[in-house]
C-alpha cells in the first residue's frame, strides 16, 4: 500500500475496494434494465441521505454541473440573492450571474452569513436563494434550516449545495425548505468523481424556466428517470454510476444514521486534536452557524508556509488540503469524509502532528492521542 497516497481531502476521498471494481467489466447497455436497477438502487438510497421524497436525478457531471443546471433551471431570468462565506458560495454567484439578475450578500471567508441582508434582498424583490451547506473552502456549515425558514418567508425557491455535507452530515431538505439540493459523488458518498445528484421540490418543478439548457434539462432528466426501467436523456458515465451505486449500497449497509454519527465522531477527534496542538481553528462559530463536520479548516503555524508544511505531511504518505486563493498560507484543511475511520484519521493526525513540530511549534499536548481519546 505504499505506492498509494491517502486522501485525507475534502474530496476526492479513498474509494472502498467494493466502489473499485464495480467499474471493472465490461459495458452494459445504459437503455437495458441492469442499468435502470442501477439507478433505482442510487436514488432510492440517496433520498434519505438529501432528507427528501422530492424527485432526484443524477446528472453525469461533477458537483459544478449540478449546482449550473439549478441556478439555469430556477433562477434563469429571475433575481437571485447568494449567500456567501467562501469558494463554493462566490462559485454560485459566478454562475447566477451568467443566467439572471445576481445579487451577491458576501461575509468574509469562514464567518457567519448576512442573513438579515438577506432579508432585506427578498424584500427587495429576489426570488430565488442559493446556499452552500458545507463550505468546505473555510470549514464552515451554513444554517440550512434557517436559511429556509426565510425563504419561505418570502416565497423565494432555496438552492442549497449540498455537495460535502450530503452523506456525512444531517441534511433535511423537505423539513429546511430546500427546494433543490446537490451532491457530489466523489465527496461523502465515497464514489468517483463525475456525477451529480440533484432533488426537486413540487414547488420548483412549478417555477421551472421555459428554456433550460440543452444538456443540463432537469425536466429531460426527470421524464426519463420516470420510465421504466430508469434512464437519463443522454448518454450516461456508465461505469461511474455503477461504483455510486456500489458506494451506495455500502451506505444502506451502514445506515444513514450511524454514518452521520461516524463523521460527526470524526470532526470532533480531529476538533480535538487541533486543540491539543494549540493551533487556532479558522471558522467564526455563532448560535446557527458550526465548525464543518466533513472537514477541519485550522490555521498553519507561525512560521511555516503551505509548501512546507504540506510537504511534510505528503512526506509520510498523506495528502491533506491547503487554503484556497487568499487563505493559501494561511489555513490547513483535514478531509474526513466517506469511508475513512479511526486508522486512516490517527495516521493523519499524527503526520500533521510531525509537520506542525517541523514547523517549529510545541504542540501543547498529544493531538493524536486526544483524537484516539475521542475515537476509541
Amino acid at each position: 500500500m505504499e505506492d498509494e497516497t491517502l486522501l485525507m481531502l475534502p474530496g476526492p476521498v479513498p474509494l472502498p475496494e467494493r466502489v473499485r471494481f464495480a467499474m471493472a467489466r465490461q459495458a452494459i447497455n445504459h437503455r437495458g434494465a441492469e442499468f435502470g436497477g442501477a439507478y433505482s438502487d442510487i436514488v432510492r438510497v440517496l433520498k434519505p441521505c438529501f432528507g427528501t421524497n422530492n424527485d432526484l436525478v443524477v446528472i453525469s457531471g461533477s458537483g459544478t454541473a449540478g449546482m449550473e443546471a439549478a441556478v439555469a433551471n430556477f433562477g434563469k431570468g429571475r433575481k437571485m440573492a447568494h449567500l456567501i462565506n467562501g469558494k463554493f458560495g462566490e462559485r454560485l454567484w459566478k454562475i447566477g450571474e451568467r443566467y439572471g439578475e445576481s445579487l451577491p450578500i458576501e461575509s468574509e471567508w469562514g464567518t457567519p452569513l448576512n442573513l438579515e441582508a438577506l432579508n432585506t434582498a427578498l424584500e427587495n424583490g429576489c426570488e430565488v436563494v442559493t446556499m452552500v451547506h458545507n463550505e468546505t473552502s473555510a470549514g464552515i456549515l451554513n444554517p440550512g434550516a434557517e436559511v429556509g425558514k426565510i425563504c419561505r418567508k418570502h416565497d423565494a425557491l432555496f438552492i442549497m449545495d449540498g455537495v460535502t455535507s450530503i452523506g456525512g452530515d444531517t441534511v433535511k431538505a423537505d423539513e429546511w425548505g430546500v427546494d433543490v439540493a446537490i451532491v457530489g459523488s466523489q465527496k461523502c458518498l465515497a464514489a468517483p468523481a463525475g456525477l451529480a445528484a440533484v432533488s426537486v421540490s413540487s414547488r420548483a418543478w412549478e417555477k421551472a424556466v421555459k428554456n433550460p439548457p440543452y444538456y443540463l434539462d432537469l425536466p429531460a432528466y426527470r421524464k426519463n428517470a420516470a420510465k421504466s426501467p430508469m434512464e437519463t436523456p443522454y448518454t450516461p458515465a456508465v461505469p461511474v454510476f455503477l461504483a455510486l451505486r456500489e458506494a451506495c449500497l455500502i451506505i444502506e449497509e451502514e445506515g444513514v444514521e450511524n454514518r452521520i454519527a461516524r463523521h460527526h465522531r470524526m470532526a470532533k477527534a480531529v476538533r480535538a486534536a487541533v486543540a491539543a496542538w494549540g493551533i487556532e481553528m479558522f471558522p467564526k462559530t455563532d448560535a446557527v452557524h458550526q465548525f464543518s463536520n466533513t472537514v477541519t479548516a485550522a490555521k498553519i503555524p507561525k512560521g511555516s508556509n503551505d509548501k512546507d508544511f504540506r510537504g511534510n505531511v505528503k512526506k509520510l504518505g498523506i495528502q491533506i488540503a491547503g487554503g484556497q486563493d487568499h487563505l493559501k498560507d494561511v489555513i490547513f484543511r483535514i478531509g474526513h469524509m466517506g469511508c475513512v475511520s479511526a486508522p486512516e484519521l490517527l495516521a493523519t493526525l499524527a503526520a500533521t502532528e510531525y509537520a506542525i513540530q517541523k514547523a517549529g511549534h510545541k504542540p501543547a499536548s498529544s493531538g493524536v492521542m486526544a483524537a484516539a481519546e475521542v475515537m476509541g
